[in-house]
């Protein structure tokens, strides 16, 4: 299985640009073309550049963007061009001749693979990878010193609700692979989250943010993006993936991806996983030890244990208390994207050994339901749900019963019977006494516990 590595620093290399250079930056007046354009500028001091965007001078910011980079000694011009249009692309370089790209253009539509439409697809792949594939065409005769090509990790990880997206960055990484096999230059740029909103972060919240940090994957600040950059420019390679891993950041109930195994290791040796207020190894006993709390559970308290381990899930992925989440809100209300719900799914799946659907979320919205499902999924493992305990018989009330009805029982009834004699040898006394005597002894019967008369009886009988 493929597996990300890091790449050595090396010294000695020098950028791909310079003074003599002008460098093309498609999306350049906005979001990380303008912040690349600032850097060029800046820090390698490049003598002019090209900025495009569908609005181009237009483009909201582009005027103020102009005069800083001219301060900064750059020529600058700013060019209205949809690099989707090949014939726009050509004019485009017949009029700039270039000696670098770098193609930062790129839209998002984020939505599951069930709800893109062809022009959903379209909208996305045309600017990223129809225009990569046109600026290689009309280059690749052409003495350049880089082309680079930003792409993204969604197209590796993180891209649930990213199905078109992806699938643009897949694009441009083998474009990449394809001219470095031609012996043109290429550099592919598979960045992770940058801090700085580019307006290609699809909407990315706090709570977002919050997820990708518990992966070990916490956004990039402009100073280490930009360091990432010249490092993976200079390297040569062409395919990176220039992304910021913490390690002390991990969720311990989350698992690396495979992807990411080499590059980002759990700080401990092993992991444990809470589970219903156990621990668990993370090498699969979270299902079993889920299976030992359930399976002595009567079948009220199994539905509530399931439904409490999904509020604490969720509570878990919103970076909030279990006790905020109402098992009846929908999760989208709560503030859950695709993200989130794949985040919770492979909690769930982790947990309870269940192999879940990725729409699993959007199959079950709330927490109630879906933990209807999972115990159903469930039970066919436990035993069946141990039967509540009979209530205590209320032999207080037994006895009370007794000695009401032996009280209301006239002494003449129970010797026309042949039960007086009986009754007063069961309370210790025999026939022929007193009268007084014996209406002593009644008394003494009508206060006998029911356990006593029993037992006397049974006594009897034996004799």
């Amino acid at each position: 299985m493929p597996r990300l590595t890091t790449v050595a620093e090396e010294s000695g290399r020098t950028a791909p640009w310079g003074a003599e250079d002008t460098v093309l930056v498609t999306g350049g007046t906005s979001g990380l073309g303008a912040l690349l354009a600032r850097h060029l500028a800046r820090e390698h001091k490049v003598g002019a550049l090209v900025l495009t965007s569908r609005r181009g001078p237009a483009a909201e910011g582009a005027a103020e963007l102009r005069a800083e980079l001219t301060a900064l000694g750059c020529q600058v011009s700013l060019v209205a061009c949809d690099v989707s249009d090949r014939a726009a692309v050509a004019a485009l370089l017949d009029a700039h001749p270039v000696t670098a790209v770098v193609h930062a253009a790129g839209v998002m539509d984020n939505g599951l693979v069930g709800a893109l439409t062809p022009d959903r697809v379209d909208a996305v792949l045309e600017p990223k990878a129809d225009g990569a594939w046109h600026l290689h065409e009309l280059t690749r005769d052409r003495p350049l010193s880089a082309f680079v090509l930003f792409s993204s990790v969604a197209g590796l990880l993180v891209a649930a609700g990213q199905a078109n997206y992806a699938t643009a960055n897949r694009f441009v990484e083998a474009l990449a692979a394809h001219r470095a096999a031609q012996g043109l230059p290429a550099t592919s740029l598979a960045f992770g989250l940058w801090a700085t909103a580019t307006g290609m972060g699809g909407g990315v919240s706090d709570a977002d943010l919050a997820q990708l940090g518990s992966r070990g994957m916490p956004p990039m600040t402009d100073e280490q993006g930009c360091a990432a950059f010249d490092e993976a420019v200079a390297s040569g390679l062409p395919a990176t993936v220039p992304m910021l891993l913490d390690s002390t950041l991990l969720d311990p109930s989350v698992p690396v991806p495979p992807l990411l195994r080499e590059v980002l290791r759990p700080a401990a040796p092993t992991i444990a996983r809470t589970v219903l207020g156990q621990s668990a190894p993370a090498d699969g006993g979270g299902a079993a030890a889920l299976e030992k709390k359930l399976a002595p559970l009567g079948a009220a308290q199994r539905e509530r244990a399931v439904r409490d381990l999904v509020r604490e899930q969720v509570a878990a992925v919103r970076h909030t208390e279990a006790r905020a989440i109402d098992p009846h809100r929908g999760f989208t209300e709560l503030g859950l994207d695709s993200l989130a719900a794949i985040d919770l799914r492979n909690r769930l799946q982790s947990i309870t050994g269940l192999r879940l659907p990725a729409t699993l979320m959007f199959d079950y919205p709330n927490a109630a339901v879906l933990a209807e499902f999972l115990l159903a999924e469930l039970e066919p493992a436990l035993a069946d749900p141990a039967e509540p305990a009979p209530a205590p018989a209320d032999t207080d009330g037994d006895d009370e019963d007794v000695r009401r009805l032996v009280h209301a029982i006239p002494v003449e009834r129970l010797r026309e019977a042949g039960l007086l004699d009986t009754l007063l040898e069961l309370a210790g006394e025999t026939p022929g006494e007193d009268g007084q005597a014996a209406e002593d002894r009644t008394e003494a019967i009508k206060t006998m516990s029911v356990e006593d008369l029993v037992r006397a009886a049974m006594a009897a009988d034996a004799d």
